[in-house]
């Protein structure tokens, strides 16, 4: 029989808009891979998945109408196991012949290279496409990532909406199925309020074209997406604008936001695709007056509240009072749409202006004392006793920063205070912003306001940092204090939790250390958080325990930017939690890597560091200076010269941080290491010699490891 293309359409109530596409590609991906293990499709068959508010389809082309003859093979006991001492088959071979139907005779012996097993090889006439069909999308329902099914009517079936309607189409035949208590047809819906009448699927092939001529409905996700899009794109263009969620806007520069909230704008984008069938945008518009709002307000009950793409000016980045709706209603006169839109939206910016107006009555000063009536954690106070133990943290880190103790302390005391503003509790992701906007009003200095909003960056991967000396102090200070507190009361994360987002807090700490960069040592950070808090609250070794968490995010964080394994090993070996130095030491490592001697040297190092682990105990405390009176080679003589000349230069480059130029200088000493090892015995008889030229290797080990144990880089 011919091959045809196979429909599928499950009619249904709204389906969940946030999750749609993805219980749309998994319903196609099941589908089609289930047609697949039945011997149903061709080699160049192809899946398209569909879906629109009310349906899930998905069409497939070059599918059999019915299965070609084929062999299929079971596999049974193994031959030892299969037969008797006497070679009659035992009770577990019988059963696998009673199963497959064959006799002793018909099985054959197969060999799987380690054991022999029987098989049986049974010819299995093809079946048609309707036998399986009906299982198939039942399997295929079943493993959407629906969290809640529900029930609907007087029926027992369940699905995440109520469905409708069934169709099942091969070519322009319906391939007779029941799903859900449907029975399979060629007969769709269209638009909810666009299409009259019900449509007539005449052909598979014909799907897409048919509901958008007859049904005014656009089935492709990907289509209405582009489409939206490209409009939303003309009327900002028209407006001299950038819709918030174009390609060349930056939202990270207009506000800070969790990585779900960055991801906000696309995901809106994917959402209003999933509302909307037949689609097209207008502009709607506000009163000017409620831009005295911050512009970060309105923006997030546009998007969030409404499902609105707010308006930039093109020029100066600043919120217009105009926005794109985007309708499911594509008429020709859609005044009613726009005013309806733009009367739901004024109430939303009514309670943003008041909130702002209200809060605004009181200081953040005046409301941090209230901050002790909020728990933080039941094992570790309240929200004010952890503001307390971060402006203590945070004057430490500003003197070792050389910033304004005092004025790191008061953007520390001040930073959560707009935790129980009525603004941030009806927007919790403009904590930080909106205090930013509050401590300016109260008269508070820029940089302190500033401090106030920047210590919760970096909160996602990408995140702008924190800028300034004093910004960066309220930062550390902040995530310092969650990561140490949280761990040291035993919520560690395992596995894929991380209930507390530790893991992004340590990486927070590490991207301002490394990236800004600050000369601050990690364990000496750590070890003063710890301080911070009663010695009774948290474990004795959370210092060390949290060291060791951030150690494993650090070599995550390197690898992430382009480092290999050996050289992040090789640098930590001796970084002492200077994460500042750990790239321009990478650098350097990553350039000596690359030269010839590298491998020889890191050979040598691995050899010298051997030797002295292996003989610390009977070599003791070496002394402070070699006896040169006592080299006995020329080979001695010539390797301790070669170190006495590159030393002052390789000191030299270390202290000004040129890591690569620092590993270089090592190449010169290579001949004479080699020509050190081939002739001189290091553990001989003498023990004079013997401690004079193990105090050779150790000065040589660590000239050579400086900027990193190169000996990492060994094979």
């Amino acid at each position: 029989m011919m091959k045809q293309t196979l429909l599928i359409e499950l009619l249904t109530e709204e389906l969940p808009p946030k999750v749609l596409e993805k219980l749309s590609t998994t319903f196609a991906n099941e589908v089609f891979a289930a047609l697949k293990e039945q011997a149903l499709l061709g080699d160049d068959s192809a899946c398209t998945p569909y879906c629109t508010p009310r349906r899930l389809a998905v069409s497939i082309t070059e599918v059999e109408a019915q299965q070609a003859d084929r062999i299929i093979e079971r596999k049974g006991p193994a031959v030892a196991s299969g037969l008797d001492a006497e070679g009659k088959p035992t009770k577990a071979l019988e059963g696998f012949m009673r199963s497959a139907g064959v006799t002793l005779a018909q099985l054959q012996r197969v060999g799987d290279g380690k054991a022999e097993y029987f098989a049986a090889r049974i010819e299995q006439a093809g079946k048609p496409l309707e036998e399986y069909i009906s299982t198939i999308i039942m399997q295929a329902l079943k493993k959407l990532p629906v969290p809640k099914l529900m029930r609907w009517g007087d029926l027992e079936h369940q699905f995440v909406r109520p469905v409708h309607g069934l169709t099942v189409l091969h070519g322009n035949s319906v391939v007779p199925a029941e799903v859900l208590g449907l029975t399979s047809g060629n007969v769709t819906s269209g638009h909810r309020f666009l299409c009259d009448e019900r449509v007539s699927i005449e052909h598979a092939d014909d799907y897409e074209a048919t509901l958008a001529r007859d049904g005014r409905v656009v089935a492709s996700f990907a289509n209405r997406r582009e489409s939206i899009a490209a409009r939303l794109e003309q009327l900002a263009g028209e407006n001299k604008a950038i819709w918030i969620g174009h390609a060349n806007f930056d939202q990270s520069k207009l506000m800070s936001m969790s990585n779900e909230e960055r991801s906000l704008l696309s995901s809106l984008l994917d959402e209003v695709t999933a509302l909307v069938e037949w689609p097209e945008v207008y502009v709607g518009q506000f009163e000017e007056e409620y831009l005295e709002v911050p512009q970060e307000c309105l923006i997030l009950t546009m998007q969030q509240n409404q499902k609105y793409f707010p308006l930039l000016d093109a020029q100066s980045g600043k919120l217009l009072n105009k926005f794109l709706i985007v309708s499911n209603m594509q008429i020709a006169d859609p005044h009613h749409i726009i005013e309806g839109n733009e009367r739901v939206v004024r109430p939303r910016l009514a309670d943003a202006r008041f909130f702002f107006n209200q809060d605004r009555k009181q200081k953040l000063e005046t409301r941090v004392e209230k901050l002790g009536n909020v728990v933080y954690h039941n094992k570790l106070g309240s929200q004010l006793q952890r503001v307390e133990r971060i402006t203590t943290l945070a004057g430490t880190i500003a003197r070792l920063l050389g910033a304004d103790k005092a004025d790191a302390e008061l953007a520390a005391r001040l930073s959560k205070a707009d935790l129980i503003t009525d603004m941030v509790g009806e927007f919790p992701e403009l904590q930080g912003i909106i205090g930013h906007y509050y401590a300016l009003h109260d008269g508070e200095k820029p940089e302190v306001a500033s401090a106030i909003e920047a210590h919760y960056h970096p909160r996602f991967a990408g995140d702008t940092l924190p800028q300034g000396s004093l910004a960066c102090s309220v930062a550390l200070a902040d995530k310092l204090e969650t990561l140490v507190g949280i761990y040291g009361i035993g919520q560690v994360p395992t596995g894929d939790k991380d209930p507390f987002g530790l893991r992004r807090q340590a990486l927070g700490i590490l991207r301002i250390l490394i990236e800004t960069p600050l000369d601050l040592t990690l364990p000496a950070l750590l070890k003063a958080t710890a301080d911070n808090f009663p010695k009774a609250m948290l474990s004795e070794t959370v210092a060390s325990d949290v060291e060791g968490f951030m150690t494993d995010r650090l070599r995550g964080y390197l690898r992430d930017q382009g480092f290999e394994g050996t050289h992040i090993e090789a640098v930590l070996a001796v970084l002492g939690g200077r994460l500042h130095e750990a790239l321009p030491r990478l650098q350097g490592v990553r350039a000596f890597a690359s030269l010839a001697a590298a491998k020889d040297l890191a050979a040598a190092n691995k050899r010298v560091q051997n030797i002295m682990r292996k003989n610390a105990e009977e070599l003791g405390a070496l002394p402070a200076a070699i006896d040169v009176s006592l080299f006995q080679d020329e080979a001695e003589r010539e390797l301790y010269q070669a170190m006495l000349d590159i030393t002052p230069m390789a000191r030299g480059y270390f202290e000004r941080g040129d890591y690569s130029n620092n590993l270089k200088t090592l190449v010169t000493l290579k001949s004479f290491i080699d020509d050190f090892f081939d002739k001189v015995m290091v553990m001989c008889e003498d023990k004079a010699l013997r401690i004079n030229r193990a105090l050779l290797l150790q000065q040589l080990g660590r000239l050579m490891n400086q900027s990193a144990d190169i000996s990492k880089l060994a094979a």
